[in-house]
């Protein structure tokens, strides 16, 4: 039997320096926030947030057209503060393997079309279920142009994303060093 050696060299660690990288790999990028994209989806966010509250605080459970509109904007809204926390921390970096560019252009061209039918929707209804100068008629009525607001964002949105999808404007090294995002 082979004799144990005297001295052992062993290395451990614990779980607290293996938590502490992956906490630091968590730091919002500022960057991103000030870039295009970064900026259209906080106006996203906040135009969407005022598309819902304005109908929320009104009866709209009354009326189907709203409850659509509800749908699309609160969907939206949701799923944009997904994309964007994917993006302010990098996560998109980590999840390579997932075409980022054609998915955004996805989803932008969609949300883009589902707005225009919640913004016309909300519109064609606002005389139908309210009455003129009331409370809920001027709520509909803001939640109308919030949503048209919305609609423009993200067509534009679409319209940058189809471009990174396309790769105009720079070569892959450079959008691979931007973080995918001009």
């Amino acid at each position: 039997m082979a004799e144990f050696p005297s001295k052992v060299s062993t290395r451990t660690s614990s779980p607290a320096q293996g938590a502490g990288a992956s906490v630091s790999a968590l730091r919002p990028d500022l960057g991103f926030v000030r870039s295009s994209l970064g900026a259209l989806m906080l106006l996203q966010l906040v135009l969407g947030l005022l598309v819902w509250a304005l109908i929320a605080d009104t009866p709209y459970h009354l009326y189907p057209a709203y409850g659509w509109v509800m749908f699309v904007a609160v969907f939206l809204w949701l799923v944009t503060i997904v994309f964007f926390i994917l993006y302010l921390f990098q996560l998109h970096m980590k999840l390579y393997m997932v075409p980022w560019p054609l998915v955004l252009m996805i989803f932008n061209v969609g949300a883009t079309v589902l707005y225009i039918t919640a913004f016309i929707t909300c519109s064609a209804a606002v005389e139908l279920t309210s009455l003129k100068g009331t409370r809920p008629y001027n709520q509909r009525a803001a939640a109308s142009f919030f949503a048209c607001l919305v609609m423009i964002a993200y067509g534009v949105s679409a319209f940058f994303s189809f471009q990174a999808w396309r790769g105009v404007g720079s070569n892959a090294a450079t959008s691979q060093m931007a973080g995918g995002y001009a």
